[in-house]
This record gives C-alpha cells, structure tokens and sequence, in this order.
C-alpha cells in the first residue's frame, strides 16, 4: 500500500499565532500550492482520509469526490491559547509547557501524549484495511506522530522534522515492514 501524508496548504492566519484546531480557512495562495502539490500525487486513490477541518477538507475535496473525514487527523487542541499570539500567552505556563509538551497538556487542551493516543487508534484500525493507493490530508502534529510510530522515534524529537505548508510525505506498507519512502517533499524539490 502506498500511503500520501499530505499537509494542508498555508492557513489563513497572522505570523506568530498559536492554532491547532481553530477552524482556519486557507490563504489567496491556495490554487497555486495546490498545483504544485499535486506533482506528487497520483490522479487516483482508493480511499482519501481528512481531518474535518476546513483547511484539509477544501484539499481533500479537490483530490477526490469521497472522502472519510475523522476527527482523529485533526492537529493538537490548543485550548485557551488558540488564536492567541504567542507573545501573549502567560510566559510561566508557556515555558512549562515547553519543558514537558509530550505530558503537560495546554490549558483546556491537549498533550503531545493525547494527540499520540488519537493517532495510535487511528493508525492501528488504518493499518489493517487492504488498499493499493491511500492519501491522509492532515496537519504537521498527526504526520509527524505517524512517522514517529513508524520510526519509533519519541515524541521529544518529533519536531526534528520539518513540514512545510502543502507537503507530501510517502509510506509504503506490506505485510512484512513498513517504510518511509520520503518526507516533506514541495514545490519542484526534495527537502
């Protein structure tokens, strides 16, 4: 099975804001990232997997006219801070956060740990379906906890990899292993 993570293309939102699961729409530059990526899609997938919001269901809609949204793909809650400039939240729970994000979960939100747990279920009912060709409209957290499952890698390091805005990464799965093919690839180049 040949498995697209696809990240949604740039939000609609200011520099230094906090979000997660606010419901963002996509910016102006939308038609052209699109057209970029899907240079490395293929035409055609058995099945399109999405978080429901917005900003990955306008992709998946355009990538295919069926598509199983689940609330699993959606990113990290960041509950009190959504939409709260970064400079604006309370240093002391910021800085504690930071120090522990796999654990401590964000005011009225979610842990590193938490988005893990969502993903874990997903990934484990995902793995068992039979298709040839899938792709996963999602966010930088829910990819980046994907590959991590893969790897193996803790959720300490999973900002070690880079994911740009409207990026595909590719996995290949059979019955014997599973392998990472190649990660954030955009525009016309490999980063």
């Amino acid at each position: 099975m040949e498995i697209y993570l696809v990240r949604h293309t740039t939000p609609e939102v200011g520099k230094g804001i906090c979000y997660g699961q606010a419901d963002l729409s996509l910016s102006g530059s939308f038609e052209l990232e699109m057209q970029r990526l899907k240079n490395f899609l293929p035409k055609t997938f058995d099945i399109i997997y999405s978080s429901p919001l917005q900003r990955c269901r306008q992709m998946a809609s355009i990538l295919a006219n069926e598509v199983e949204y689940d609330p699993r793909l959606m990113e990290m809650n960041f509950g009190d801070w959504e939409m709260k400039s970064w400079s604006d939240i309370d240093s002391a729970q910021l800085n504690e956060w930071m120090a522990n994000f796999v654990n401590i979960r964000v005011p009225s939100g979610e842990s590193m740990s938490d988005l893990m747990e969502r993903l874990t279920s997903f990934w484990k009912q995902f793995e068992s379906k039979e298709y040839e060709r899938v792709a996963i409209c999602t966010h930088a957290g829910p990819i980046r906890c994907i590959l991590g499952m893969i790897l193996g890698v803790t959720p300490e390091n999973y900002f070690k990899w880079e994911l740009d805005y409207g990026s595909v990464s590719k996995i290949k799965m059979n019955k014997r292993i599973t392998t990472i093919q190649y990660v954030n690839r955009i525009g016309d180049q490999v980063l």
